[in-house]
């Protein structure tokens, strides 16, 4: 099982969308890969959470957790060659770590947290519960947005992540993020 949560080494630059539901990750993700003419990795977790919902009705459970970082580790591997200069990440095994933190109070994965310890990514941008919420069929935590980010931003201190906060407007959001990626490069 660790080989399938190993990110290969390269040395494009990765940049990470990291935060809660509904924080606009996707969308900044999709936004900047088109403005630096790259690719983005999508969140694997959503299409294989959307199946799960769609065939049997039913939402993430602990045994979930290892395929879906297994699936976006792989995602980003099998994108990295492709990506031109920059890679951004919809999300990474740290996010679906933190989720699972949240999700099921005692999950512990050893293999999942040397995987994430042994993570190589220049950046994360941490996007904000300041935009309006949008519901879905998986989306399940609308008052406890505000919980969820600081989960997420006491990963990237533990994990000693480079990062920044984006708040804000799209329009706000995309243009702090050019300026802090055009000074990276």
């Amino acid at each position: 099982m660790e080989k399938k949560l190993e990110q290969k080494p390269s040395d494009i630059v990765k940049i990470v969308l990291f935060g809660p539901e509904c924080s606009g990750k996707t969308t900044l993700a999709k936004e900047l890969a088109k403005k630096y003419q790259t690719l983005w990795v999508p969140e694997f977790a959503r299409d294989y959470l959307q199946k799960k919902w769609d065939k049997q009705g039913l939402i993430c459970e602990e045994q979930d957790i290892i395929p879906i970082a297994q699936g976006q580790i792989y995602s980003e591997n099998h994108l990295t060659p492709k990506a031109h200069k920059i890679l951004f990440c919809d999300t990474n095994i740290l996010e679906t770590k933190v989720y699972a933190e949240q999700y099921f109070k005692n999950y512990k994965n050893t293999t999942l947290e040397k995987a994430v310890k042994d993570l190589q990514y220049n950046l994360y941008f941490l996007t904000d519960v300041d935009i309006p919420y949008e519901k879905d069929d998986l989306r399940d935590r609308p008052n406890q947005r505000q919980k969820m980010f600081s989960a997420f931003e006491t990963a990237l201190k533990k994990y000693h992540c480079p990062y920044y906060t984006l708040s804000g407007s799209k329009t706000e959001r995309l243009q702090k993020a050019t300026k802090i990626i055009d000074n990276l490069l």
